[in-house]
Formats: C-alpha cells, sequence, structure tokens
C-alpha cells in the first residue's frame, strides 16, 4: 500500500511532534514546518496527500498559507484552531480547508479526521483517475469488469448476446460495422444467416433508447450496418 505523506504546519515545537509521533504510528510519513513559508517550500519539494496547518503562526499564517497552496494542489487541509480563533476557523473553511480541529485536542480526535480527509481524498482520485474497462459514450456507460450497462445512471438488462453486440459497437463509436462482421466478432463462426443481428439490434435499442424509433446511440447505416454515434 501506498504511504501518504502529511505535512504538520505548526510553530509550537511540542505539538509539531507530539503529532508526528501519533501519525507515523498510523503508517504516515510525516514532514515539519514551523511556519506558512516553509510549509509552501516543502509542498513545491515533495508529494504532499495531507496538510495540518495552525492558523496563527509567524511570518505566514495558516489563512495565507492555505489560500497559496490552493492556486495549485487540492489535496486535504486540517485546520488547528485556539477557541478565540472562531472567525478565523471559518474564513479558513471558507478559503479551501477541509476540516479543523480545536486546540486542545486529543490524538484519536486527529486521526481519525486525517483518516476520513485521506479516504475521501483516494475517492476523489479514483473518480478522476482514467477506467481502460469503462466505456462511456453519452448517457451509456458499460463496465466490463462488472458486465454491467448503464443508462443515465440506471441499469440495463440484457441478455449475453445483446451485451456482446452493444459492448464490440460502444467499444468503437462512429465505426460503422456489417451484420456480418458483428455474427464473426460476437459468435466466433462463420456468418451464414444475419436476420438474428436485426432482432438483437432492435431488442438493444427498446432497452437504451429513449425514443427506440428515432434513436440517439444505436443507428443503422442503411446498406452498410449498424454503428454507435459519438456522442457530445
Amino acid at each position: 500500500m501506498e504511504t501518504n505523506n502529511i505535512l504538520i504546519v505548526e510553530d509550537d515545537k511540542e505539538i509539531r511532534e507530539g503529532v508526528q509521533i501519533y501519525l507515523q504510528s498510523q503508517g504516515y510519513k510525516v514532514f515539519q514546518a514551523a511556519d506558512g513559508i516553509e510549509g509552501l517550500e516543502i509542498i513545491d519539494k515533495e508529494d504532499i496527500h495531507l496538510a495540518i496547518v495552525d492558523i496563527m503562526m509567524p511570518r505566514m499564517d495558516g489563512i495565507r498559507m492555505t489560500m497559496k497552496l490552493r492556486e495549485k494542489h487540492d489535496f486535504p487541509v486540517i485546520m488547528l484552531s485556539a477557541k478565540s480563533e472562531e472567525v478565523d476557523k471559518i474564513t479558513g473553511l471558507n478559503i479551501g480547508a477541509d476540516d479543523y480541529v480545536t486546540k486542545p485536542f486529543t490524538p484519536m480526535e486527529l486521526m481519525a479526521r486525517v483518516n476520513s480527509q485521506l479516504r475521501r481524498y483516494r475517492k476523489f482520485l479514483e473518480k478522476l483517475a482514467p477506467q481502460e474497462n469503462v466505456h462511456v459514450i453519452g448517457g451509456l456507460e458499460i463496465n466490463e469488469d462488472a458486465v454491467e450497462v448503464t443508462m443515465d445512471g440506471k441499469p440495463v438488462k440484457l441478455t449475453p448476446i445483446e451485451y456482446k453486440i452493444l459492448l464490440l459497437l460502444a467499444k468503437n463509436p462512429g465505426r460503422v460495422f456489417s451484420s456480418e462482421e458483428i455474427y464473426e466478432r460476437v459468435w466466433q463462426e462463420k456468418a451464414i444467416n444475419t436476420d438474428t443481428i436485426m432482432v438483437h439490434v432492435r431488442n438493444i435499442r427498446e432497452k437504451i433508447e429513449l425514443d427506440p424509433k428515432n434513436p440517439k446511440y444505436l443507428k443503422v447505416v442503411w446498406g452498410v450496418g449498424y454503428k454507435i454515434e459519438k456522442q457530445p
């Protein structure tokens, strides 16, 4: 499992080192900075996954540091604030912080916030990452790994043959396939009678098209074959 790098930006050395001990016990790699300027320098050099940032610090406070890092980075930021800094805490959330912990805090409370924010961030990154086995054309989505088809987020139930035909066309949007080519690719045998293709296409349309008689996705190119229309 990949190690998450966490940056602690806090001018109180005892707090920094105390937090570091607990983070390291959870398997995190920890970087320390005494103010916002040092914190930004570390962010420029290291691959940081989460920052714990105190609001009140010399040279550059946590509010200004968070504003600066948000210009380039989207990893979670947890702000540390004293009870007397309620207005600053709200400001921090408004300018890009994800969570806050009020001093004095227990290590368990901070660890829970850290773990929660990292889970959310991982899910966010997973959604951004390209998925080779998921094919999306407009509202149509085919997940090869799960063997699932959805249209506008709603599940579509297809027979195994219908699924194979739709997958073949969806993996090549815009390309026209003849009935013979579809038959040979799906059935893995020489095409003799391809009338069945027309029946399967009609059934697929009934399941994925809002108006099967005026299809948006699965179209006939008369005299040539069938295709999945590219969507904007």
